[in-house]
């Protein structure tokens, strides 16, 4: 079995970092940011070297209502050609809500944001799941995300969640240990709780990252250092399962290179303190804890990389172990009746693989029932993500303090996105850039995408008459022009004809 061992998401502003770092045996790239037609050099020389790539996707969007957008799916399968990669990875999140399942605007969040953990919700996952493995060329593994808010009546907690996710479809988990940290602290959930009830040995790699506090909130940033609770999850972990690989994040406020290799020295020796230190390549790969939790082959694809994780506690077997009321410690104290912790993982080893077993462990809903659900989770989705982004009261249930927080974060995140979309207009706009997208973000949801969210902020920008001086007013007029169009304007040929004309003209 091929074993990632230790890498780094490679950015384009650290290329040359990566490049020469020791001890990098793989990086991860954000999917959608690389051209398979044209990699990055850097990407590359890398692959070159005998350095694993694996695409990391954040748009498809397996936790919403609707089913995966063929399109996107194509898409993310033709980056894992382009870059040899022998698995591919997503996030349970929704990001997007709205659209003819509710009859009302499709909006989008710009952000990963938290699916429900209740039977519908994961109905519909299971499902979506199952046609994005249908779809790519290799195995699948979906992440576990961070979130701000907590959805009321939820029926699961995030360990059994993620378990009956993968007894169900057999897909593998990207387990990212800052993200139980953050729930943690903002939803009160206990990373070694979590961790007991996750089937390990569906792990695929470990995702690590720093982020901030701020009134009792932590951010999952993704630019600040890794914080030493992080590290004491992952060597919790790594006491549990030899991880095959773990991977740092680092997406803003890049450090100089010798801070990285800081940071991936103490992710090493946080793994190795919890006995994992099998986790880089080519160790031998056993696992803590006993052969039952032994770690999923990434060399599988296709059906043969869809093994079933469960006779022992599959379909209604496993759901009459858990509870079926909200979780808490009476809920799993309900579900420690059937076997559990290392007994548990050596009967999911068991499970039928392919398309046999994903009929024998799954006994989620089917036609009008799987449809009924795909609706109540639709309009939920919809009631949450209008009151974030565009200003309609909050759903009940909900704590608005922490919705005004999300709500902001979103925002936050648009205006930043958009500055790396659209360099040019926080050059343009200067220190007044951020203030006046913020302000444009509070009446105008996001609809598609950030290309056409820089276009409509200028838009608005031009129609609304605030923008005094004349020469930052022509300069945004212009940067509309030339980008507005199905061709840039620079390159139109009455525009070019008018240009060559001009110069005829003026050398006379």
């Amino acid at each position: 079995m091929e074993r990632l061992g230790t890498g780094i998401g490679w950015r384009p502003e650290i290329a040359d970092a990566v490049e020469g770092m020791p001890g990098i045996d793989w990086v991860e790239v954000v999917a959608e940011n690389v051209c398979p037609g044209h990699l990055p050099e850097s990407l590359r020389r890398l692959r070159e070297r005998g350095v694993t790539v694996v695409p990391h996707g954040v748009s498809l969007g397996l936790g919403g209502a609707e089913r995966p957008d063929a399109g996107r799916l194509a898409a993310l399968a033709e980056r894992v050609g382009a870059l040899g990669a022998p698995l591919v990875t997503e996030h349970i999140a929704f990001v997007r809500a709205g659209g003819p399942l509710t009859a009302s605007p499709l909006l989008e969040a710009g952000h990963l944001l938290p699916v429900p953990r209740t039977r519908d919700a994961l109905d519909v996952l299971c499902e979506n799941v199952r046609i994005a493995q249908d779809a790519l060329p290799v195995p699948l593994a979906v992440e576990n995300i961070a979130a701000l808010i907590s959805w009321p009546g939820e029926e699961m907690t995030e360990g059994q969640f993620l378990y009956d996710l993968a007894d169900r479809t057999g897909v593998r988990l990207l387990i990212d240990v800052a993200n139980l940290h953050t729930n943690h602290v903002n939803r009160a959930e206990d990373p070694a709780e979590a961790l007991a009830e996750l089937p390990l040995e569906a792990l695929a790699y470990v995702h690590v990252a720093g982020g901030f506090e701020r009134d009792g909130v932590w951010h999952d940033s993704h630019a600040h250092p890794v914080p030493r609770p992080v590290l004491d999850i992952l060597t919790d972990l790594a006491s549990r399962v030899s991880p095959p690989g773990v991977l740092l994040e680092r997406d803003e406020n890049f450090p100089e290179p010798a801070e990285l290799e800081g940071e991936l020295r103490a992710i090493r020796e946080a793994v190795e303190k919890g006995g994992g230190g099998g986790a880089g390549r080519g160790g031998a790969g056993a696992e803590a804890g006993g052969a039952g939790r032994a770690t999923v082959s990434l060399g599988q694809s296709g059906g043969a990389g869809r093994a079933g994780f469960g006779e022992g506690l599959s379909g209604g077997a496993r759901r009459a172990a858990s509870p079926e009321g909200p979780s808490g410690k009476e809920g799993r104290a309900t579900s420690s009746e059937g076997p559990s912790g290392g007994a548990r993982r050596a009967t999911s080893s068991e499970g039928l693989s392919g398309k046999a077993g994903r009929a024998a462990s799954s006994e989620g809903p089917s036609g009008a029932s799987a449809e009924g659900a795909r609706q109540r989770l639709a309009l939920a989705q919809a009631s949450l993500l209008s009151a974030l982004v565009a200003g309609t009261p909050a759903p009940e249930g909900f704590d608005r303090v922490r919705l005004g927080v999300q709500a902001r974060a979103l925002a936050g995140k648009r205006a930043d996105v958009v500055a790396k979309v659209a360099p040019e207009l926080p050059v343009i706009l200067g220190a007044g850039y951020r203030p006046a997208f913020l302000a444009y973000a509070q009446g105008s949801p996001m609809t598609d995408g950030y290309r056409r969210d820089a276009l409509s902020f200028t838009e608005h920008l031009l129609l609304d008459g605030k923008l005094a001086d004349a020469r930052t007013r022509r300069e945004v007029r212009e940067w509309w022009l030339e980008r507005s169009g199905p061709v840039p304007r620079s390159r139109r040929p009455a525009v070019r004809l008018a240009r060559a004309t001009r110069k005829v003209l003026l050398r006379r």
